[in-house]
């Protein structure tokens, strides 16, 4: 197992921030903070510049960066093999994923493959897409459900399923009498839309400059970062939205939401990431064939 000085030092170097990288640790401010002081003194150099509330990695500390990255992912391919000898998939895994996928995919997934490999330890990190591939790259999470294809060129991205978006309505909405809405249809109405840094923003926004609408040219009332926070504005009348339709099945049983197709329909690919390495321990290869076969059909 690698020193556990130099995994508290990476994930401040990769966070740049010692409040942040506790939480990716699991640890106390303070704890992290030490264990970098400890490595300092044991290296008699300083890492790490600190000043006005941010910190940056000193020539010292980028060089142990570099070898921290190499040392990291070898201790941690080591113990994945010698694991692996015995046949067994188990361990710790590390699983992100965006709002939408997390809260209407996810459940009976992980339900279901942690029935059948009950060695395997389940977190589930929770937040908007961006943020989960940057965490995946990071390497502070094992793999990623997100909502768009990734950005980054140290991810490989897989499509995963597809879901269909649509306009969400109160049942008393001017449009809710209608089969479908045409793009054109939503400029004169206020829009309740997901916040910036979310896949799904990020594709309807993609989607309106296809179809020739400047997402500026919409009547954006509020932006909200959840799925649920979207669903009561919208219950309340305040305006439309646009969100996956597997998102408001019970609503729509309730009758209190209506949830319309677009024309021409918006149709996304969830995608799965991980880092682009040559090694990808069995049990992410397990997660990510598993997911894959029980996700497939969803949102049509």
């Amino acid at each position: 197992m690698a020193d556990r000085r130099l995994q508290v030092f990476h994930a401040v170097a990769k966070q740049m921030s010692f409040t942040k990288a506790a939480e990716v640790l699991f640890m106390t401010q303070p704890a992290v903070t030490f264990q970098i002081k400890q490595l300092e003194e044991h290296y008699n150099i300083r890492l790490f510049e600190r000043g006005h509330g941010r910190i940056s990695l000193t020539p010292a500390g980028t060089l142990v960066l570099d070898y921290a990255d190499r040392i990291l992912g070898l201790s941690n391919e080591l113990e994945t093999r010698l694991k692996e000898i015995t046949g067994r998939i188990s361990g710790p895994l590390l699983i992100g994923a965006s709002t939408t996928i997390a809260e209407f995919m996810l459940p009976q997934v992980l339900g279901e493959f942690k029935a059948r490999y009950s060695e395997v330890q389940v977190k589930l990190f929770v937040a908007n897409s961006e943020t989960i591939e940057n965490r995946v790259a990071e390497h502070t999470l094992d793999i990623g459900l997100i909502e768009a294809p990734s950005h980054l060129p140290a991810l490989l991205t897989e499509a995963c399923c597809e879901d269909e978006l649509q306009v969400i309505l109160a049942p008393g909405h001017p449009l809710a009498e209608h089969k479908q809405i045409a793009p054109g249809q939503l400029l004169q109405y206020p829009y309740i839309s997901r916040e910036a840094g979310s896949g799904t923003r990020e594709f309807t926004d993609l989607y309106f400059r296809r179809v020739g609408i400047s997402p500026d040219d919409l009547d954006v009332e509020m932006e909200l970062g959840s799925p649920e926070a979207l669903k009561g504005v919208v219950a309340a009348g305040v305006g439309f939205a646009i969100m996956s339709r597997m998102a408001v099945e019970k609503e729509k049983k309730l009758g209190e939401l209506i949830a319309l197709p677009l024309a021409p329909k918006l149709i996304r690919t969830l995608s799965l990431v991980y880092p682009k390495e040559k090694f990808r321990s069995r049990l992410v290869n397990a997660f990510v064939d598993f997911a894959k076969s029980r996700l497939k059909g969803h949102g049509r």
